[in-house]
């Protein structure tokens, strides 16, 4: 580095991070390190490698790692929901188990497994996702909870709620 020129910004903090400045005409050469200075050059050493190792030290701490900033998986290894599974039946009219709250964490996936006597239409409000019922069979319907609040589920034809699904 001795004989290299810098301009500017690095120049002056180069210059003040530096023992000695020499002009010749427009150039400017900076002596860095001084020879007669090795224990400086030891202590400079010492105090880089120190940081280097402090910078590291975060993705060891619970909490710091790269996993924080990134959405869990929706889905277990198996392919199952890490979600609620919610089995509904509607029979004449009558929803069971009877309509009540389901909690979810955010970023988790729900599964909905609903049975209807008739032909209808699942809807599952805030989320916009709609599902053919057929008489007689179940219906699988599986969403991550991507937002936050209280979501009803319903039928559109005849109108039911099955259940809300509150999103924490």
């Amino acid at each position: 580095m001795i004989g290299r020129t810098f301009s500017g910004p690095a120049r002056r903090a180069v210059s003040a991070a530096a023992g000695s400045l020499r002009r010749t005409g427009t150039r400017t050469s900076v002596r860095l390190l001084p020879p007669r200075a090795p224990g400086a050059c030891l202590l400079v050493a010492a105090c880089l490698l120190v940081a280097a190792c402090n910078v590291s030290t975060g993705h060891h701490v619970p909490g710091a790692d790269h996993a924080v900033a990134t959405a869990p998986p929706a889905y277990d290894a198996y392919g199952a929901p890490k979600g609620p599974t919610v089995e509904i039946t509607i029979t004449g009219g009558r929803v069971s188990p009877a309509p009540g709250r389901v909690e979810a964490v955010k970023g988790h996936a729900v599964r909905l497994v609903v049975t209807s006597d008739i032909a209808d239409e699942l809807h599952i409000h805030g989320f916009d996702l709609t599902h053919p019922l057929e008489a007689g069979e179940p219906a699988t319907v599986d969403f991550v909870a991507d937002r936050t609040g209280l979501f009803e589920v319903e039928t559109h034809e005849s109108g039911l709620v099955l259940t809300q699904i509150a999103v924490r």
